[in-house]
């Protein structure tokens, strides 16, 4: 992840893993896949990236596109 400022704080945010309860990495539905499945309308998901500034608790998470 790149150098990631707090828009509220202005420092430097850092990465963290976020899961959930049961333990799994969290994951968002693109709604996007190619070939074949992607023509049939079938959709994928993807990881998310989470990063938290360590002055305030801000946490934001991004996914992770390529």
């Amino acid at each position: 992840m790149n150098d990631t400022r707090c828009p509220d704080c202005a420092v430097t945010m850092e990465e963290t893993k976020l899961r959930s309860q049961d333990g799994f990495s969290l994951t968002i539905d693109t709604g996007k896949r190619s070939g074949l499945l992607g023509k049939l309308g079938v959709g994928s998901t993807t990881g998310v990236d989470a990063v938290c500034c360590p002055e305030c608790g801000l946490v934001r998470l991004y996914a992770d596109l390529e």
